[in-house]
């Protein structure tokens, strides 16, 4: 009786070889654009800071026992704190020399609106703050001030 000694494959097959660049393909087709184009991140990023300022100002004005002034334009959002006359002097933010936040290029807030917290912090009216390529929307609730999304 005769024996066959089997061998382990070893290696891939030609379809396997195959299919791992059809799959590469797809992916580098699918994927690789994202990778490139950072202004989805720029825009979360932006919105996030935007939240952050909004929570600040309000917090602010609870600390302070003070109005803060938020004015928001298509492309910033700056902070001020009543003074005589109002709003005249900068709250400038966490870590920073300033009072404002610029939006990187290509993002904008919607609509330009000015808001303010009161002491107890309240908002002065109930706003929706959209920024271009985010979802969803930044809301500050005019009763309480609570700002969310």
């Amino acid at each position: 009786m005769s024996r066959k000694l089997s061998r382990p494959s070893t290696g891939f097959t030609l379809v396997e070889l195959v299919m791992i660049i059809v799959i590469l393909g797809i992916l580098s087709v699918v994927v690789m654009p994202k990778f490139w184009d950072n202004s989805t991140f720029q825009a979360r990023g932006f919105a996030d800071q935007v939240l952050a300022t909004l929570r600040y100002a309000q917090k602010s004005a609870i600390a302070q026992h003070q109005n803060v002034c938020v004015s928001l334009t298509t492309t910033a959002i700056a902070l001020k704190i009543i003074g005589t006359p109002p709003c005249t002097t900068n709250l400038n933010l966490p870590g920073a020399q300033s009072n404002s936040l610029t939006a990187p290029s290509g993002i904008t807030l919607n609509p330009a609106i000015s808001l303010t917290f009161d002491a107890l912090g309240r908002a002065s009216t109930t706003a929706t703050i959209a920024i271009s390529g985010v979802t969803p929307s930044i809301t500050v609730e005019a009763e309480t001030g609570y700002v969310h999304q």
